[in-house]
């Protein structure tokens, strides 16, 4: 079977975890022309460079120009001659390739990474449509029971559609990172989306619940609105905080400087951030919501805790502590290979052609 990866974001985790796919499939890529890895020195080979958007009004213009493209988006879909096409993660102008998809007849799956929208992602869910892009789709495969079980509750799974369960790949950014150094002083990371559900206002409360006087320093990098909380931690001694986009080259770099990070989330489907850690030897504490219990539960560099501040401020504490014993070897999870082979067992009879469920 022939299959066809695409994902037309441009930054963060969408692009990579594509590329990845991608790799492990041996199938040919699709990615927004301006992918933010296509500039990397390591960039992947990427057989369409699909012309996307930079800013609010090049994506309405792009959306209004996608009817007078389907003949340009037809003719890739038609070079490359996919049995199948998979969305490694759902974005924007998703709807031109699924008509594409459609009029020639190809099947389409989703890897669904979140069920419902974050506070704070309400807005672009609503854009992205995705239940419609769900609904079409002949395969959905998700990363975690936690969405499994929440697509299910929204009806999906059902009338001849698959629902299969995978889990998240080790991202391997990690592999140009050190190991992590003895210290007196640990250094801890929180790095990632500055959006009201990844609990930056515990963080803040667990931090004055411990004092001044933390066995810790901690760096706080991400792109997102300055926010009470986010002010309240730059004005904390001992605490760096970076309100920018991070580039995929700068994370070997955070890595490096980190011994240890934290995620003291809210909500979460799954976390890259937590696979990202693992994988470069890091160890993680995470609040004990959605899918992390069962993403970073039985790992020995993990701590789960529940998600409130003097459970973080606890979690902080021995997570300091166990630093200066050395780390135990973390488990692996499942890798790319294995979930490229899931993939292929479940798309693979009969993919082109196939009725797509009723909407």
């Amino acid at each position: 079977m022939r299959t066809l990866v695409w994902h037309w974001g441009r930054r963060g985790a969408g692009p990579i975890f594509a590329a990845r796919l991608a790799a492990a499939l041996n199938t040919p890529l699709s990615l927004a022309a301006g992918a933010e890895i296509l500039a990397a020195p390591n960039a992947p080979r990427c057989d369409w460079r699909e012309p996307t958007y930079e800013t609010r009004l090049g994506y309405i213009v792009q959306r209004l120009a996608s009817p007078f493209l389907r003949a340009r988006t037809e003719a890739h879909l038609r070079r490359l001659a996919p049995d199948f096409a998979l969305c490694a993660m759902p974005a924007l102008l998703d709807a031109r390739m699924i008509t594409a998809l459609n009029t020639l007849g190809i099947g389409y799956g989703v890897i669904v990474h979140d069920a419902a929208p974050h506070p704070g992602d309400a807005l672009s869910f609503r854009v992205l449509d995705q239940a419609r892009l769900l609904r079409g789709a002949k395969h959905l495969f998700c990363l975690s029971s936690h969405v499994e079980q929440a697509l299910r509750g929204q009806g999906f799974g059902t009338k001849g559609q698959t629902l299969t369960k995978l889990w998240h790949p080790p991202l391997d950014l990690a592999a140009d990172v050190p190991a992590a150094r003895p210290t007196a002083r640990p250094r801890i990371l929180y790095f990632g989306r500055l959006l009201p559900y990844k609990g930056l206002d515990l963080l803040a409360n667990a931090l004055e619940f411990l004092g001044n006087n933390r066995p810790f320093e901690l760096r706080v990098c991400g792109d997102g609105p300055n926010t009470p909380a986010l002010e309240r931690l730059t004005a904390m001694p001992g605490v760096a905080v970076e309100r920018r986009w991070f580039a995929e080259g700068e994370l070997p770099g955070l890595l490096a400087w980190a011994d240890a990070l934290v995620l003291p989330y809210r909500e979460a489907s799954q976390s890259g951030v937590a696979a990202l850690a693992l994988a470069a030897g890091r160890r993680v504490l995470a609040t004990s919501v959605g899918g992390l219990p069962e993403q970073l539960g039985g790992q020995p560099g993990a701590i789960l805790c529940a998600p409130n501040a003097p459970a973080i401020a606890q979690g902080l504490l021995a997570l300091s502590r166990s630093l200066a014993q050395p780390a135990a070897a973390t488990i692996p999870p499942l890798g790319w290979d294995e979930m490229a082979q899931t993939i292929l067992s479940v798309a693979g009879p009969g993919c082109r052609g196939a009725e797509l469920p009723a909407n």
